[in-house]
């Protein structure tokens, strides 16, 4: 584990922060989707038990097509671990709001089973939360391993809105560096889109809606560390890629006010067709993706591999070492 301060273990975080502004703090909830990863597991457990933040904290861990077994873990004092069976659409999106439902907590945040929150995450997020109240989410940086190298990511702007995220897809906001009010998620926002192919880009999708309500707000510390282990790379794979960025248009029609943004994505499918080895689909999106705007690079990655001058494994590898995706 690197030696910077900011990576400590947050098994052992600290007293409590003192509350903010002197006004009572809200409770959270925060939602574990897990499946068959109790090492995992339980670190994030624990990285969320062992928050400096003075509030109530109900960590939800739902299991999703597996048995809930909790680790044996001490319960510190205004901290409450459950489990719950995923009761809707199996995978990732089901999981998720599945806990939210059952969240009884003023605040609603997530954690991916293999990522680990830093000690004061919370409190960070709800203090920027009481200081900015129009904000409609409050994001953070993030520490992001793979390969053996960790990244540090941190948005340089205060705030994101809905055209920073047609434009970019923001890699920094991710899922497990959210934080929402839960009347907001139900009520507003909307729970997290289960129609998305293996849950593909479901918190980009759910980040677009909640932008077309009102602005992230961005706490610019790296607050979580994402643990991104760059997955084997086949055919169904890239075919799921392609549905679900084309479901991503179809619900964004946004997308079409901004060339490159829409470009951005145009570029993606098209290279995930020249991936799964169908030059010709690779091309038309190409081109498409040209006509939109000729500087998007996707496009000429798609024609490069449609045209077998480079692989499509040799790109994302070298993409993955920079903690980057296409």
């Amino acid at each position: 584990m690197p030696s910077d301060p900011d990576l400590r273990s947050s098994a052992a975080p600290g007293p409590p922060e003192p509350p903010i502004d002197g006004e009572p703090l809200p409770s959270v909830s925060v939602v574990i989707p897990t499946r068959d990863r109790p090492e995992l597991l339980r670190r994030a457990i624990e990285a969320v038990l062992g928050q400096t933040y003075g509030g109530k904290i109900e960590c939800l861990v739902v299991f999703d097509q597996s048995e809930p077994t909790l680790p044996n873990l001490p319960i510190p004092a205004s901290r409450r671990l459950d489990a719950l069976r995923n009761v809707r659409t199996p995978g990732l999106a089901g999981a998720r709001n599945t806990g939210a439902l059952a969240a009884t907590g003023e605040l609603l945040a997530s954690c991916d089973d293999d990522d680990e929150w830093l000690p004061h995450k919370l409190h960070r997020q709800v203090e920027r939360l009481s200081r900015d109240p129009q904000a409609i989410v409050v994001s953070s940086g993030i520490y992001l391993h793979t390969r053996g190298r960790t990244v540090r990511r941190v948005p340089s702007v205060e705030w994101i809105r809905l055209r920073d995220l047609l434009l970019s897809r923001s890699m920094e906001l991710h899922s497990s560096n959210l934080l929402v009010r839960r009347r907001d998620f139900i009520d507003r926002i909307g729970l997290i889109d289960e129609r998305l192919p293996n849950s593909q880009n479901e918190d980009y999708d759910w980040l677009l809606r909640a932008a077309r309500l009102g602005p992230i707000a961005v706490v610019r510390e790296a607050l979580v560390r994402i643990d991104w282990q760059p997955r084997s790379w086949f055919s169904e794979r890239w075919q799921t890629l392609i549905a679900a960025h084309t479901h991503l248009l179809e619900q964004h029609p946004e997308f079409h006010e901004e060339p490159r943004g829409l470009a951005r994505i145009y570029g993606q499918i098209a290279f995930y067709h020249a991936a799964a080895g169908d030059r010709r689909a690779a091309r038309e999106w190409a081109i498409r993706t040209l006509r939109t705007s000729w500087r998007e690079r996707r496009a000429y990655l798609a024609l490069a591999v449609s045209l077998r001058l480079v692989s499509a494994d040799r790109i994302m590898a070298y993409a993955n070492r920079l903690g980057r995706g296409i």
